[in-house]
């Protein structure tokens, strides 16, 4: 291996154009950028990824790779090292042949750290290079295996003598809250929830327990069961950490908390309501602040991809986002500013709550106690001279009339709205009372979309279709499908993972012309099919016969009577 620097091995590699190295040692001389490594720079530019950046240093030190994220790892091996030093080396063993440990580590040239595992271990050490937060993330799954219920077991014995409310808000300010179990219970819920992917985490009072569900690919599952006497120090740590009244039981309350679990900043929006049996809280896993993802990451198809971007193109206007609550929605209208936001524009959005904090755009909060709704926020964006506007969701007759004015105005507005498909869209702002040509001029595309769960590589089961499924799928014959199955990867579900289905209908001529003498929705989608529109049940049908959903999805997802 030539000793040249690592900027230009990459270049070597392919991977960087001396441009792009160019702007990374710019970069480096910033102030802010000031003792960051090269490496660390390439990896937050998004101009490698961690696993490519870290493949290319491990050839450099002559050790093999490893995908800690794909790998399986045996529990066995990996408990050889203890907890408290796989965390301090940022380590995990994942391999043992007789008395050789291999260890996977992003720092493989800390020989104190070898040396150290050697004597804990008996074995001789050697290094595999893996990226530092795969490291965590494993750390995480592996060594958390079991802890619950030991947490659990140590949370009802010290909650067997009833603890008072002035109790838990000493424990709560105690400098060595994280010691207490309840605390320890509270965090565990949600690393365990954030390991399995969940959105939400939902904990239900009832008469004689609590239950804790999660979501999971759209489905709730159950995480754990416990005792209802845990339940009241479980809500009121919670309510604590997210700045709500841990006096005031009696009506719903709102906040916010975030966590640091390996090593991910974790953001979380807290929402409790009193029930039958005491408070209910749902907290939702919000993304991170770089998950932003580009339109081209959103699952649309090429032909989709194409209109949308079109779509984008166009200056001023309103386009609209559908779709049922919880089918990526904001990912989608996250992912379109990204696309067009550009330093020399006025990007403001205004939305409740903001999910995710993106960078050089400016976000505005509703607050409705405080007279901060959307129709007052819209009226103020107004006069902040704007380029782009963001309206998180079009609620009300008010928001929308202002949202419509503002793009016949000379403005870009994105926003949601909830309806079952594209052509309805225009029918529903019609009857929220924006007059028709009002929308027909303003309008430049509507995108309609769902989520629909992805089969499980490792056990989904190749089959033939049926009758009915041929008449869903729109052929003539029996064709090869995939159905769910099961197995200890996909939680027994059959199902690992999500993806976007997506109908977009523009706004032609013949469209406005269409929507200006207020023609019903079925008018409007026999006209958008003619001219190009693919609907939500081609697009999925799409994906069942590459073999990527199963026929089930598809009716879940797009079946009407």
């Amino acid at each position: 291996m030539k000793n040249i620097p690592i900027g230009e091995h990459l270049i070597e590699k392919g991977l960087l154009t001396q441009e792009q190295l160019d702007q990374v040692l710019a970069a480096q001389k910033e102030e802010k950028n000031k003792g960051k490594k090269l490496g660390d720079l390439i990896v937050e530019m998004k101009m490698v990824t961690e696993n490519q950046f870290a493949e290319v240093l491990a050839e450099r030190l002559n050790i093999s790779f490893v995908d800690l994220d794909a790998a399986e790892l045996q529990s066995d091996i990996v408990k050889k090292i203890p907890e408290d030093k796989a965390r301090k080396y940022n380590c995990i063993a994942v391999n043992k042949v007789g008395r050789r440990l291999t260890v996977a580590t992003d720092n493989p040239s800390d020989f104190y750290a070898m040396e150290d595992l050697r004597a804990i271990t008996g074995c001789s050490i050697s290094f595999q290079m893996a990226t530092g937060p795969a490291v965590m993330r494993a750390i995480g799954r592996f060594y958390s295996q079991g802890v619950t219920e030991t947490i659990v077991e140590e949370a009802t014995k010290e909650k067997e003598e009833q603890v008072s409310l002035d109790d838990l808000v000493t424990e709560a300010s105690n400098d060595r809250i994280d010691n207490a179990p309840i605390v320890k219970l509270a965090n565990a819920i949600i690393e365990n929830s954030f390991r399995k992917e969940a959105t939400d985490i939902h904990i239900e009072p009832f008469a004689t327990e609590t239950k804790i569900r999660i979501r999971v690919n759209g489905d709730l599952i159950e995480l754990m069961r416990i005792s209802s006497s845990l339940h009241v120090a479980l809500v009121t740590r919670f309510k604590i950490l997210s700045g709500m009244n841990i006096a005031e039981k009696r009506i719903p309350q709102d906040g916010r908390m975030s966590q640091i679990i390996d090593g991910t900043v974790v953001d979380l929006r807290v929402s409790n309501l009193p029930m039958v049996y005491g408070e209910k809280v749902v907290l939702r896993i919000l993304a991170s602040d770089d998950s932003v993802r580009k339109i081209q990451d959103l699952g649309m198809t090429d032909y989709n991809y194409e209109r949308f971007v079109s779509c984008l193109k166009v200056p001023q206007g309103v386009i609209l986002v559908t779709g049922p609550t919880g089918s990526g929605k904001s990912t989608t209208l996250y992912a379109a500013l990204g696309e067009i936001a550009k330093p020399n524009l006025n990007v403001i959005t205004v939305e409740d709550p903001v999910e995710k904090k993106i960078r050089d755009i400016n976000q505005c909060q509703i607050n409705e106690k405080a007279g901060m709704t959307f129709d007052a926020a819209l009226r103020s964006i107004l006069r902040q001279d704007p380029d782009i506007i963001m309206v998180g969701e079009m609620r009300d007759a008010e928001t929308a009339s202002i949202a419509i004015r503002a793009a016949i105005t000379g403005h870009l507005v994105l926003s949601t709205l909830h309806t079952n498909d594209a052509a309805s869209t225009v029918t529903r702002l019609v009857d929220m009372g924006v007059v028709a040509y009002m929308v027909a001029t303003s309008l430049i595309g509507i995108v309609a979309q769902r989520l629909t769960k992805k089969l499980c590589n490792d056990c989904k089961k190749l089959t033939m279709s049926k009758d009915f499924d041929n008449e869903l799928l729109g052929v003539d014959h029996s064709i090869e499908v995939y159905e769910a199955v099961g197995c200890h990867k996909c939680n027994d579900t059959g199902y690992r993972g999500r993806t976007a289905i997506h109908e977009i209908l523009l706004s032609t001529p013949e469209m406005m012309a269409l929507i200006t003498r207020e023609a019903k929705a079925d008018e409007i989608s026999t006209l958008a099919k003619e001219q190009g529109c693919k609907l939500l049940r081609d697009n999925c049908a799409e994906l069942v016969m590459k073999g990527v959903t199963s026929v089930e999805e598809l009716v879940r997802v797009t079946y009407a009577v």
